[in-house]
């Protein structure tokens, strides 16, 4: 796996704060973010079912730009 780092909130103090990467490999976005808290999981539960694989989590609007920096590098748009 090749996982590519864009970055964390930038403002947090870089300790487990939202993260965003590309794992170049599987052409697959990874974030690591908030946890859910009951209340908005059962309102994502309004749209279906949460597999025991998958999380619901929370990113900060703030990451906008490294989430488009990943976005791009994903879609072959970015210069590196």
């Amino acid at each position: 796996m090749t996982l590519r780092f864009f970055g964390k909130d930038p403002n947090t103090n870089g300790d487990h704060c939202p993260t965003v990467w590309l794992d170049e490999d599987r052409q697959e976005f990874v974030f690591q973010g908030w946890k859910a808290d009951e209340a908005l999981q059962v309102q994502c539960l309004e749209t279906g079912p949460i597999p025991e694989t998958e999380a619901v989590i929370r990113l900060p609007a703030r990451m906008v730009q490294q989430i488009r920096e990943a976005l791009d590098a994903a879609d072959g748009s970015a210069v590196r």
